[in-house]
C-alpha cells in the first residue's frame, strides 16, 4: 500500500448470482486509480474471475441463500454459524489493519439484512472513531432498482432509512436518473438525510465493443448461471427446430453456478445437436453478444449492461422468483425504451417434461421471437454508463468535502 494515497475497504456479497460481484469488482477497478483498495467478497469466487490491478482481494468464508432466503454456506468447512464468526472476525481484522478513509458497503442496509451481524460491529467501531483520529467516510453501493416485494416492505424501508442516516455518509446510485431513481423503489416514512448520488450505470468497461460481422447464431445466457436452467433447457429443446426456421445456430454460455448435473445434461443435448453449442464460460460475455446476431438472456444488471454497450437486438427473460421482481422491472424500463423485448418466464414451460401440446407451444412461440429480432434495427441506448469512473469521483468528493454533484436527498413517504 501506499501510505500517501487513501485507503478504501470494500465490502461485496453475491448470494445467487455473480451480479453484485462483478459490479464490486468493476467499481473497485475504477476506485484503485485514486485509492489502496481492499475488497472483501463474502461469496464464492469462480475460478474464472479477472481481478483488478493492485486490489487486495480478501475472501470471506462463502455464504449465500437457497431458495426460501435462509443463510447456507457455500464453504463445506462451515456450518452457516461458524462461516458468520469467521466472518466477523475476518472484518474487523482487516478494518484495523488497513485503517481506511473510506469503508463502501453493497447494497446493506437496503438489502442483506441477514448481514447485519457481520456489519453492525464494523459500522459501530467506525461511529466509536475517538474525537483524535479522523473517522472514516461510510458508503452505500446501490443498484439501479431495488426489490420491492417484501412482506414488511414499509418497516424495511424504514429500519433502512434509520440505519443509513445513522452510519452513512453518502449513497451511490448505480443508475442514470432518467432510468431508475431511489425514490422509486425506496419509499420510507423516515425521511432519508443523506447525500445520494446517481452515478450513471456500472460496466466492466466504459468503451463499447468494436463492431465486427454478426455471426448467425442466438447466444443464450444468465448471468452465473445459478437459476438459467428453464431458459437454458428451452433454447436447447428449441435448437434444431430454430435452425431449421431461421438458419440461426444456438449457443448457450451456461455460467459458473449452473448446477453440474445441468450442465452434463446441456453438453450430452449439444452432442447430439449440430445446431446447439454449450460453452461453460466466456471472458467477454458483452463482445460475444455484440457478434450474434440475437441475444437472449435474463434481464440482470451486468446482463442488462452488456445489452446496452453491445446493440444486439435482445429478448429478455426477466427471473421472477420468490420476492424478486427487480428483473422485471428493470426490463419493462428497457421495454418501453424500445430496447429489449420481454418474454414472462411462464411461457418457457414444455422442454421436455410438460404437456406436448404446452411444450409445441412454447417453442413457436420462442422460434417466433428471436425470428423477429434478427431482422430488427438495434436501437442505441442513450443512457449514462460511465458510474465506474464517476462512482470514484463522487467519493473523492467526499473526502476533500468538495460539492457533490447530482445530489438529492430523499424525503419521507408521508412528508
Amino acid at each position: 500500500m501506499n501510505p500517501s494515497r487513501p485507503k478504501l475497504l470494500f465490502w461485496c456479497q453475491h448470494s445467487l448470482g455473480l451480479g453484485h460481484l462483478v459490479r464490486s469488482l468493476a467499481l473497485a477497478d475504477g476506485f484503485r486509480h485514486s485509492f489502496d483498495v481492499t475488497l472483501l467478497n463474502g461469496g464464492p469466487m469462480p475460478e474464472s474471475t479477472e481481478l483488478p490491478p493492485t486490489v487486495d482481494v480478501i475472501n470471506l468464508p462463502a455464504l449465500g441463500h437457497d431458495d426460501g432466503y435462509e443463510l447456507i454456506s457455500r464453504d463445506a468447512t462451515f456450518t452457516p454459524e461458524q462461516a458468520m464468526s469467521h466472518r466477523r472476525a475476518a472484518i474487523m481484522h482487516a478494518y484495523e489493519r488497513v485503517r481506511p478513509d473510506v469503508v463502501v458497503i453493497e447494497l446493506f442496509p437496503f438489502g442483506r439484512k441477514k448481514f447485519a451481524d457481520e456489519l453492525i460491529p464494523l459500522l459501530d467501531a467506525i461511529h466509536a472513531t475517538p474525537p483524535t483520529y479522523q473517522r472514516p467516510k461510510v458508503v452505500c453501493s446501490l443498484r439501479d432498482i431495488l426489490v420491492g416485494q417484501r412482506r414488511d416492505q414499509a418497516r424495511h424501508d424504514d429500519r433502512a432509512a434509520s440505519t443509513a442516516n445513522r452510519y452513512f455518509d453518502l449513497i451511490l446510485v448505480h443508475s442514470d436518473a432518467r432510468f431508475a431513481r431511489l425514490e422509486e423503489s425506496f419509499r420510507p416514512a423516515t425521511p432519508l438525510a443523506v447525500p445520494v448520488v446517481h452515478t450513471g450505470f456500472v460496466t466492466q468497461d466504459d468503451r463499447r465493443p468494436q463492431r465486427g460481422d454478426r455471426k448467425q447464431r442466438v447466444i443464450v445466457s444468465a448471468g452465473g448461471g445459478i437459476v438459467g436452467g428453464p431458459l437454458f433447457r428451452r433454447a436447447a429443446a428449441s435448437a434444431t427446430a430454430l435452425h431449421q426456421a431461421t438458419g440461426l445456430t444456438t449457443t448457450i454460455i451456461a455460467g459458473p453456478f449452473l448446477p453440474a448435473d445441468e450442465l452434463e445434461t446441456l453438453v450430452a443435448c449439444a452432442e447430439q445437436t449440430p445446431a446447439l453449442t454449450v460453452i461453460r464460460h466466456v471472458s467477454d460475455l458483452c463482445g460475444e453478444i455484440q457478434r450474434s446476431s440475437v441475444s437472449v438472456s435474463q434481464c440482470g444488471y451486468n446482463t442488462a449492461m452488456d445489452l446496452l454497450r453491445a446493440d444486439t437486438p435482445a429478448l429478455v427473460v426477466p427471473y421472477a422468483e420468490g420476492k424478486e421482481d427487480e428483473q422485471r422491472r428493470r426490463a419493462e424500463r428497457l421495454q418501453r425504451l424500445g430496447l429489449v423485448d420481454v418474454l414472462d418466464a411462464t411461457r418457457l414451460h414444455g422442454a421436455g417434461n410438460a404437456d406436448p401440446h404446452d411444450d409445441a407451444t412454447a417453442e413457436a412461440d420462442w422460434i417466433s421471437r428471436i425470428s423477429a429480432l434478427r431482422t430488427r434495427r438495434p436501437v442505441h441506448a442513450r443512457l449514462r454508463l460511465d458510474g465506474r469512473l464517476s462512482s470514484a469521483a463522487a467519493v473523492k468528493a467526499l473526502l476533500s468535502n468538495t460539492h457533490l454533484h447530482n445530489h438529492t436527498t430523499l424525503q419521507g413517504a408521508t412528508a
